[in-house]
């Protein structure tokens, strides 16, 4: 007797979803020309602007650990995708900047993940697609927060 199909969970799907999303992203990305960036990268480059920013605060911002991220930091030197230079606003920090190839990199990523957003507010509809990821957002959101809910309270 088959064991019946087990119904995805929050994990398996958003796994998936970054999974099929990333396959997308980075095999376009080498089409265009970026064929040595890999997903891990991304924990780097989706935080820069043209100004770059310290690691810390990309760490911050990209949930990755300070050492991991040096890590992806001295690999995308590497590739020359970034600099590290001195920070302006202190001169005992660094900033992980883009060169050119770097900035064409985030340029030409930022584009296809719109596309794909595009696509699938247009297969969903747009107001669907909106309220999806409003409610993806304050899941997200609620999840991050998980150490400070207490779950004998009731929500707000």
């Amino acid at each position: 007797m088959d064991a019946p199909e087990r119904v995805a969970d929050l994990g398996m799907l958003t796994g998936q979803l970054m999974r099929a999303i990333q396959e997308e992203l980075f095999e376009k990305l080498a089409e265009q020309g970026h064929p040595t960036v890999r997903p891990r990268h991304g924990s780097v480059l989706a935080f820069l602007g043209p100004e770059g920013a310290r690691a810390t605060d990309i760490s911050a911002r990209s949930g990755q650990h300070k050492q991991v991220v040096g890590t992806i930091v001295d690999e995308l030197v590497g590739l020359g995708y970034v600099t590290r230079e001195p920070d302006p606003d202190d001169r005992r920090a660094k900033r992980v900047v883009p060169t050119e190839l770097g900035l064409d990199e985030i340029t030409k990523a930022r584009a296809t993940l719109t596309a794909i957003e595009h696509r699938h507010a247009k297969d969903l509809g747009v107001r669907s697609f909106a309220a999806f990821k409003a409610t993806l957002q304050e899941i997200t959101r609620n999840q991050l927060n998980w150490r400070r809910a207490d779950p004998d309270e009731p929500a707000a």
